[in-house]
């Protein structure tokens, strides 16, 4: 797989300390709050992991599916939940981790559907990587691992076509310069 990618952009070593970082932020601003974590699969997976092996606090851990690329490199537009009850957040704090902050598109539907279908008490997101680009939706990201350009990236959960996600790092595809 190493073969198809064009450069990378981040070491596994960068990516830990990075999440090292990410995680003491975190640990300090949720510090005596009932939080509840909540994964958006399949990308966050491996990033959402390794943070929270590192909050030294307690915490829930849910989960939520959506898909909005569908097999793509561009989104959809549409964003598709594959549950069928959102997580119970009710009275809670809530931290929303995704891989990556692109159109603001699925990180919207999600604080959207939470906002309308529960009640906590706060919603705030964490992305391993945020696009520099101008979004569809107006949404920012409370935590942000790294800012990058507006390229196609795969590895450390990211994929294309369901393959790369097991790769340490994160870089870019040959075909998609």
């Amino acid at each position: 797989m190493d073969e198809d990618i064009e450069k990378v952009l981040f070491e596994a070593s960068t990516i830990q300390q990075r999440i090292d970082e990410l995680a003491a932020q975190i640990t300090e601003d949720y510090r005596g709050k009932e939080l509840t974590v909540v994964a958006v699969l399949t990308g966050a997976l491996i990033f959402t992991a390794d943070l929270l092996r590192r909050i030294p606090l307690p915490l829930k851990l849910d989960c939520v599916s959506v898909a909005s690329y569908h097999g793509a490199t561009e989104t959809s537009g549409q964003v598709k939940f594959d549950q069928l009850s959102m997580p119970d957040i009710d009275g809670r704090h809530v931290l929303i981790v995704d891989d990556i902050l692109d159109t603001g598109l699925t990180l919207d539907a999600i604080t959207n559907k939470f906002l309308n279908e529960r009640k906590p008490l706060s919603i705030r997101i964490c992305v391993l990587l945020s696009k520099r680009k101008s979004r569809e939706k107006d949404i920012l990201a409370n935590y942000v691992g790294f800012e990058i350009a507006d390229e196609f990236v795969v590895g450390y959960g990211l994929d294309y076509l369901e393959k790369y996600r097991n790769l340490p790092f994160i870089g870019v595809l040959e075909h998609f310069k």
